[in-house]
């Protein structure tokens, strides 16, 4: 079952639990998803940033489309991290249901024009839009950027931006950063700035950069307000760390169907993982 992000998280934020949105870089990254959602009777949210839309093409949100038409399990296909107006319609037209415009690191007055532009278009297309006010640190190995540094994200402002711009849902910046965090860099999500958005806003939120954070740290976001968790490098990581062993192993495989099954079976675990630390499970009875 296909859905915009608005009606899918109003669920998640009315029974207090975060549905995993998943970067689908690959057709054997969205089986495995799939696979996992429908075992565990999870709602998701299909995402792929700018480089990975790129990559992959139109046909992917196709077997996307295709996927979600397959099941009852609620289906989000989204956006992550648009780079501009540009590539937000083209998501839309491609199928996307909903949409993020990222230009949080632009002047506020410059974030709110070109977010309200993206929010205009997309609404007529019954797309919903996601956005942030603050930034997401980087661990400088992920293709989706960041900044150095995380600004975290003022609560008073939050509430205005909301209302300048009427996205549906919001990133928050509390202290998360793309990747896997290096060694020396220790994450620490201030949870008590969480709470004051939270206190304040009434959309669902967002947490960015959500792979490699402390479990119990994620579950405390979850408690406290977070909708929707982005997971990204976790999944690559578990997915082709065991192809590198793989084909370690055996220097003769050429085929697909010999490289990846145990990779996707290394995959799902992670999903399942998340799945179960988000509290999505067994969730998908609170849609119908």
């Amino acid at each position: 079952m296909l859905m915009n992000m608005k009606d899918l998280l109003a669920v998640a934020q009315k029974n207090h639990f975060a549905i995993p949105a998943f970067n689908i870089g690959s057709d054997q990254l969205l089986k495995v998803v799939m696979k996992k959602v429908k075992e565990l009777n999870s709602p998701v949210i299909l995402e792929m940033s700018p480089d990975e839309f790129n990559f992959v093409g139109d046909a992917q949100i196709q077997a996307m489309i295709y996927e979600a038409a397959q099941t009852d399990v609620p289906v989000c296909i989204h956006l992550d991290h648009g780079d501009s107006y540009e590539t937000a319609v083209r998501a839309i037209r491609a199928g996307m249901t909903s949409v993020m415009i990222d230009a949080s690191t632009l002047p506020y007055e410059e974030n709110v024009a070109v977010t309200k532009k993206v929010v205009e278009t997309a609404h007529i297309a019954n797309v919903s839009v996601e956005s942030e006010l603050g930034t997401i640190g980087t661990t400088g190995n992920s293709i989706e950027g960041g900044t150095q540094g995380v600004i975290y994200t003022v609560p008073e402002e939050a509430k205005q931006f909301i209302e300048d711009t009427g996205i549906d849902t919001f990133a928050v910046a509390i202290g998360t950063a793309h990747g896997i965090y290096p060694k020396d860099m220790k994450p620490e999500l201030r949870i008590d700035i969480l709470k004051d958005i939270t206190s304040k806003v009434d959309v669902p939120l967002v947490l960015h950069g959500g792979s490699s954070n402390k479990d119990e740290e994620i579950a405390a976001a979850v408690d406290n307000g977070i909708c929707k968790i982005n997971i990204s490098s976790d999944i690559k990581v578990a997915f082709y760390t065991q192809c590198r062993k793989t084909l370690n192993e055996n220097p003769g495989y050429r085929e697909p169907l010999e490289i990846y099954p145990e990779a996707m079976e290394a995959c799902g675990k992670v999903v399942e993982e998340k799945i179960r630390l988000f509290k999505s499970n067994d969730k998908v009875k609170y849609y119908y």
